[in-house]
C-alpha cells in the first residue's frame, strides 16, 4: 500500500517511468532470447566448419551451415551458398554480416534513450511537485510542513526517474557486452569462409 502512495505522490509523470521500466524489462528479454539464439555455441560451430572448409565439398559445408540456426550460421551459408552459385563470396558474406549485425543492434537504441530521457522525467515531475508546494506557500503562509511535504512528494519523481535510469543502463551495458562479443564472432565466420573460399 506504501508503494501505491509513493507512486500518486509522485505525479502523472510516475506513469511514464513506469512505462519505460516495462520497456526496459521487455527490450532486456526479447534482446536475451534473440543474443541466445545468434550465438548459440558459437565457438563450436566455428570449429567444425574450418575442420568442413578443409575436409568437405561446398555442399555439405552448405547443408551443415543451413542447419545452424544462428546468426553465424547464416553468415557462413551466405558465403557458402555465393560460391555454389558462383558469385562474389566476399560480397555475400559483407552483405550478410551487415544484415546480421543490424539485428543485434537492433532495441538497443530504445535502452540508451530512456537512460537518458528518464532522469529527465524524474526531474519535470519534482518542478511540478515544487510548484504546487510554492503555490501552498502563497496561500497558506505561516505553514511550513505543507511546503515541506509537498517537496518531499515531489522528489519522489526524481529517486524514481534515477533508478529507471540506472536499472536501464545496467541492461543497455550488458547487451553492449554481448553485441561484441557477438559481432567478433561475426568477422570470426567471415575470416574464416573467406580464407578457405574466397
Amino acid at each position: 500500500m506504501e508503494l501505491v502512495e509513493l507512486f500518486t505522490k509522485g505525479g502523472p509523470v510516475m506513469y511514464l517511468l513506469l512505462l519505460s521500466s516495462i520497456v526496459v524489462v521487455g527490450i532486456g528479454i526479447e534482446r536475451l532470447n534473440f543474443y541466445n539464439y545468434a550465438g548459440n555455441d558459437s565457438e563450436n560451430f566455428l570449429s567444425a566448419l574450418n575442420d568442413k572448409l578443409k575436409n568437405n565439398s561446398v555442399d555439405e559445408v552448405a547443408n551443415f551451415c543451413y542447419a545452424e540456426k544462428s546468426s553465424i550460421g547464416a553468415v557462413a551459408f551466405s558465403g557458402v551458398l555465393a560460391k555454389t552459385r558462383g558469385e562474389n563470396v566476399e560480397l555475400a558474406l559483407e552483405t550478410a554480416y551487415g544484415e546480421e549485425a543490424m539485428k543485434l543492434r537492433s532495441r538497443l537504441n530504445y535502452l540508451s534513450t530512456i537512460v537518458t530521457l528518464s532522469p529527465l522525467l524524474g526531474l519535470l515531475g519534482t518542478i511540478s511537485g515544487m510548484i504546487e508546494s510554492f503555490n501552498i506557500f502563497s496561500l497558506q503562509a505561516g505553514q511550513p510542513l505543507a511546503i515541506t511535504g509537498g517537496i518531499g512528494e515531489a522528489l519522489i519523481a526524481t529517486a524514481t526517474g534515477l533508478c529507471v535510469a540506472i536499472f536501464a543502463l545496467m541492461v543497455h551495458t550488458y547487451f553492449a557486452q554481448k553485441l561484441d562479443e557477438l559481432l567478433s564472432e561475426l568477422e570470426k565466420t567471415v575470416n574464416i569462409v573467406l580464407a578457405h573460399l574466397g
